[in-house]
């Protein structure tokens, strides 16, 4: 028997479902932006957006107590603390303790003294960005201290009010318990801006 060909007719033509580029290419720009900025956050929160407040008065005039500092993290993956940068370290690693701001006045293999209230770096009387007054009490550095391979030096640049390398509570500070640089002065009643 023969279909009629004029009339109603019951079975579904199938269209073709038409693909719609523009939007797709739309959905994933979009994906690819949000994946750059949450990449983007990461990296400025992970690197730089560590913040902690200065306790006491070891760093004054540069930092003063209860200042909020950013911290740089990223700086020492790619190179090595350096003579006269502000780091932030935990003393002997211990994470208990609240973060310790102090200035690195000896890298690896320096050998320090202080004698009659001066420091000493491998012999020669130290010229940095700090301006050390009279050290008057010398620490462990009333005899020479050599530093190994990855230790630092640190001094807070308000000696007579610094707890710092000189004493055996801190002494040298190993590569491994440094944070990062203090970089940023977020918050304060005396200043903002950058750490020198």
């Amino acid at each position: 028997m023969a279909r009629r060909k004029n009339g109603l007719d019951f079975t579904r033509r199938r269209e073709r479902q038409r693909i719609n580029v523009p939007l797709i290419r739309e959905i994933v720009v979009f994906a690819v932006e949000i994946g750059i900025a949450v990449l983007l956050g990461f990296v400025l929160v992970y690197f730089l957006g560590l913040r902690t407040t200065v306790i006491g008065r070891s760093m004054e005039p540069v930092l003063y107590a209860s200042d909020e500092i950013l911290i740089d993290r990223f700086r020492y993956h790619i190179s090595e603390p350096k003579r006269d940068d502000v780091i932030v370290f935990l003393p002997n690693g211990n994470e208990k303790s609240h973060y310790y701001a102090k200035r690195v006045v000896g890298v690896p293999g320096d050998t320090l003294t202080i004698e009659n209230g001066v420091l000493y770096i491998n012999g020669e009387s130290y010229d940095g960005n700090a301006d050390f007054p009279y050290i008057s009490d010398p620490g462990l550095c009333a005899e020479s201290v050599r530093l190994g391979t990855d230790e630092y030096f640190v001094m807070g640049d308000n000696v007579g009010e610094s707890e710092d390398s000189r004493y055996a509570n801190i002494g040298n500070v190993s590569r491994d318990y440094i944070i990062g640089r203090a970089w940023y002065v977020s918050k304060s009643d005396h200043r903002k801006g950058f750490v020198r």
